[in-house]
């Protein structure tokens, strides 16, 4: 099972906040259940503000409740908390791979013309105004850009690709 965000915070605000059992909070937050008791206890984090897992949409009153009026049961995290965390990040893109970002946006152009700029940067992970340049043949380095694969450029994965590839039907 996945942890909360803050784990420590969340387990601060259901114990102040729910009749929860130690070993329930413990277990949602991964947290051991003697760890909670010392949190609750006063004996460790001290002064730390409790962050409200409803409030983050972690989780639904309604779990709390029937966990609260089951001893046994376990809390479980939101769907949409689970399906948030699984969301691609923005990538770091290395030194070596930027000058290559050109060729994939011409690559993109030449084989789907009327792909938005945002697909683009959503893509890439590139500038408005680098695609632009690219569209109207005015980027400096026009005569060294030859269109490549940004799979083959390792700049986006043959997922994202085809996810392109469906939205315009080709």
């Amino acid at each position: 099972m996945t942890a909360p965000l803050m784990p420590k915070a969340t387990a601060i605000w259901l114990i102040d906040n729910t009749t929860l059992t130690f070993e329930q909070i413990g277990e949602f937050c991964q947290l051991h259940p003697l760890e909670v008791q010392a949190i609750a206890d006063g004996e460790i984090i001290i002064g730390m503000v409790g962050h409200d897992p409803v409030a983050s949409a972690q989780l639904s009153l309604d779990e709390i409740e029937r966990c609260q009026a089951d001893p046994s049961a376990r809390l479980q995290l939101a769907r949409q908390t689970l399906d948030q965390k699984n969301k691609k990040k923005a990538k770091y893109t290395p030194v070596a791979l930027r000058q290559a970002k050109p060729n994939a946006i011409a690559w993109l152009l030449k084989e789907i013309p009327m792909i938005s700029d945002a697909d683009i940067i959503r893509t890439l992970g590139t500038t408005k105004n680098t695609i632009q340049a690219i569209r109207l043949k005015t980027h400096r380095n026009m005569a060294e850009i030859k269109p490549q694969s940004p799979v083959h450029l390792s700049l986006c994965s043959i997922n994202d690709l085809n996810e392109l590839f469906q939205k315009y039907k080709i």
